[in-house]
């Protein structure tokens, strides 16, 4: 069998799926024995390329697959972080201290689990010099709420474009 990539894998560079399939073909029909079936026209190397051929459209998908499957992890993580214009909300749960009270109740306290963030300012000012020093102040957005709400229209086409055979996984 020359399946050599499954799903799940970490994804192949196209030249690094190339250079494993040649490995193969060259391990299992090194350059003497090719020659040698090529010229006696057995066809015997022919039937290892026409299997090996069938078997590498396989990896091809598979290896495919895998990038889908890494570039969908990493978009869908992107996507799990906190929007920076939005900012985060402090989470707390409650949490025993290990001690009790004269009725046997475990006491709790709350603790915080994930800190608040605030948003970020949806504008900023931005100050800057001409040729003889003269200072301009402008206000304009703020440019990592622009960066932030790129890497997420980014981030979702990734998934929306992801077919669901890789989402499944």
């Amino acid at each position: 069998m020359t399946i050599f990539v499954t799903k799940g894998d970490a994804p192949l560079t196209s030249v690094q799926l190339e250079k494993r399939a040649q490995t193969y073909i060259k391990r299992s029909w090194p350059d003497q024995d090719r020659e040698k079936s090529i010229r006696k026209a057995d066809g015997l190397f022919d039937a290892f390329m026409d299997t090996f051929s069938s078997n590498h459209v396989t990896n091809v998908a598979n290896n495919t697959f895998n990038s889908q499957l890494a570039a969908y992890r990493t978009a869908t993580s992107r996507l799990a972080q906190y929007v920076l214009a939005i900012g985060r909300a402090e989470a707390t749960e409650e949490q025993g201290t290990g001690e009790y009270d004269e009725d046997g109740n475990e006491i709790t306290e709350t603790v915080v689990t994930v800190a608040a963030i605030a948003a970020l300012d949806a504008t900023v000012e931005v100050t800057t010099y001409d040729e003889e020093g003269e200072a301009t102040t402008e206000v304009v957005e703020n440019p990592l709420i622009v960066a932030d709400v790129s890497e997420r229209a980014t981030a979702q086409a990734v998934v929306d474009a992801t077919p669901e055979a890789v989402k499944e996984i």
